[in-house]
C-alpha cells in the first residue's frame, strides 16, 4: 500500500478510518490494519 515509511503509515491510518479504502459488505466484522512498529521503516532493497 506504501513504498515509504510515511506512506505506509499513511495507508494504515486510512484503513483504519474508512477514508480511502471504502466498505465490504459481508456478516463479518472489519479487520484492523495491524500496528506499524515505533522504529521507521526503511525499504530492504530488490533481489531478482
Amino acid at each position: 500500500m506504501g513504498r515509504t515509511d510515511e506512506e505506509i503509515r499513511k495507508a494504515r491510518e486510512e484503513w483504519m478510518t474508512s477514508d480511502r479504502f471504502g466498505e465490504v459488505k459481508d456478516d463479518g466484522d472489519r479487520l484492523d490494519a495491524p500496528e506499524v512498529p515505533a522504529a521507521r521503516l526503511k525499504a530492504r532493497g530488490r533481489v531478482r
